[in-house]
């Protein structure tokens, strides 16, 4: 049953509860659940649902402000992963730790030093067929959507979190020897060349994956510290802000007639941003993880992702 209420000359129907719910109930299933083809819900295609199933005869926007009234909205996604790594707090913490400039309990010297590092891989040179137009009066810049591909590099980098001293390098590709190089430029560098500790954190690529690539870099420099976060957990690796930085500011638009001028504009931004560089202010914490890590075991699914 529906009632119309009449507030002055505008009419507004008012409906059962029991209905209501059952709209909302709709939209927070998958539509395959329904045998519909579809990925996710447009407004449209609920209220078509509804109409169809004889659900109520409520309009797409009476049907939105319900949605609205909870926050729903099935047009909406966002991705997640649930954490895999069984130790990936203690992994996690101890980076974060370091940020705060502390290690296993203890606050580290004024000789020891951190530095988060990892490398943009397969970074194209994108050469436009016109060349982009500066904005204008009224306009934004114009950039040609045809373009050319001039090839591939890669551009690493290690970022000093407490003294923003940025050290970064191009290379035909990442691997082993590549990352290799970067390290070597910072270790034979002052201060860390004669510090007590150089922590690095790093992710899991390949470049420094595992135990093998501990065994490699501490034997290589003997007051080198390798720090693994955990699996799917370069969020917290600080060197992805700097990246960031660059793709925002550097790279938008690609615009770059060969591998050499892409090289040059990164290199000459990284000039550039060493005179402007700060510390980030970094303040997601061990308190903060734990918080995160609480959360997300009340969401933990029945069936959990495979490892």
């Amino acid at each position: 049953m529906v009632l119309r209420i009449r507030r002055g000359r505008v009419a507004r129907a008012v409906f059962p509860p029991e209905q209501v719910a059952e709209v909302k109930a709709i939209a927070c299933e998958l539509p395959a659940t329904h045998g519909l083809p579809l990925s996710r819900y447009s407004r449209t295609e609920l209220h078509r649902l509804v109409i169809e199933r004889a659900i109520c005869d409520a309009s797409a926007t009476t049907i939105w402000r319900w949605l609205a009234a909870d926050a729903i909205k099935p047009w909406q996604q966002r991705s997640w992963i649930f954490m895999r790594d069984p130790d990936f707090a203690p992994k996690a913490g101890r980076a974060l730790d370091l940020y705060q400039r502390r290690f296993e309990g203890h606050r580290l010297r004024p000789d020891e030093y951190v530095i988060s590092a990892d490398e943009k891989s397969q970074l194209q040179a994108l050469g436009r067929r016109h060349a982009t137009v500066p904005a204008g009066p009224e306009r934004p810049a114009l950039v040609e959507f045809e373009y050319e591909r001039k090839g591939t590099l890669a551009y690493l980098g290690a970022w000093d979190v407490h003294h923003a001293n940025l050290f970064d390098r191009i290379e035909p590709k990442t691997g082993i020897e590549p990352f290799g190089r970067l390290v070597e430029q910072v270790m034979t560098t002052e201060p860390y060349a004669s510090a007590r500790t150089v922590y690095w954190i790093v992710d899991n690529g390949s470049s420094h994956a595992g135990k093998t690539s501990i065994h490699r870099l501490e034997g290589a420099w003997e007051n080198l510290r390798l720090i693994h976060l955990p699996v799917h957990a370069s969020w917290l690796n600080q060197i992805e802000l700097y990246f960031s930085i660059v793709q925002r500011k550097a790279l938008t638009p690609n615009d770059f007639a060969s591998l050499d001028e892409l090289a040059a504009r990164l290199l000459a931004f990284g000039e550039h941003y060493r005179r402007v560089a700060r510390p980030f202010q970094w303040t997601f914490t061990r308190a903060d993880l734990d918080a995160l890590i609480a959360r997300l075991n009340q969401r933990q699914p029945t069936l959990a992702l495979a490892a």
